[in-house]
């Protein structure tokens, strides 16, 4: 298990300004972007503003091969796929992969690229009974898991391990108590946000041995 920042140098930091999102979100935007569906993704002012493919994730993806020495025929899992795009540039640096994907939002499995769509479907993080024990040689979860209850987001945990002989999840967290206001202020989806050391303590707790990185105020994806 492991700490590593797989997104640092590839991934364009976010400019979004998060203090003015704290100060101006309300309970109906909230409601609205916990249904994942057209106005989470591509609504101006909710949380992503307009979700398109751009190739941004092409040097996550080649990261992310070279990282877990990913080769052709190598099965990859991306847990909470949103529109698939980086599954997309998988295909596009290593087209041999074979790619799966599971998202919550029925909008966003529709909005998949052709490519990918016919491996992606609409699932749950915590139930991944679809999938065979280390089914995959890498699990992906970008900001993802910490949008269910803690609960739910432990077992999401235990069926990453479970399926993945790999694994690297992302999480909303908070290092001090500065980052703590700021990360509750603008955050309008997660239900389990925690400080750094216990995200790994519950990872422990968990049996899970693979890597992972956060997500922090002011910070891209």
């Amino acid at each position: 298990m492991a700490e590593i920042d797989l997104f640092k140098g590839v991934y364009p930091e976010s400019k979004r300004d998060t203090r003015e999102v704290g100060r101006t979100k309300t309970k109906e935007q909230i409601e609205t972007a916990k249904k994942y569906g057209w106005e989470y993704f591509d609504k101006k002012g909710i949380c992503y503003n307009g979700y398109i493919y751009d190739g941004r994730w092409i040097a996550v993806a080649k990261r992310f091969i070279e990282y877990y020495n990913l080769k052709p025929g190598d099965k990859v899992l991306d847990v909470g796929c949103a529109k698939g795009y980086l599954l997309y540039d998988f295909l596009q640096v290593m087209p041999s992969l074979k790619i799966a994907g599971i998202d919550i939002s029925e909008y966003a499995v529709n909005c998949c690229p052709p490519e990918v769509k016919p491996y992606v479907r609409v699932g749950n993080a915590k139930d991944l009974s679809m999938f065979k024990d280390k089914e995959f040689d890498l699990v992906i979860s970008i900001t993802t898991i910490h949008n269910l209850p803690e609960k739910e987001c432990r077992q999401a945990i235990r069926e990453i391990q479970r399926v993945g002989k790999q694994a690297w999840i992302k999480v909303d967290s908070y290092r001090n108590e500065k980052e703590k206001e700021e990360m509750f202020d603008w955050n309008l989806t997660a239900e389990t946000i925690k400080h750094r050391d216990d995200w790994i303590k519950l990872f422990e707790e968990e049996g899970y041995t693979g890597d992972f990185w956060w997500t922090l105020p002011g910070q891209g994806y």
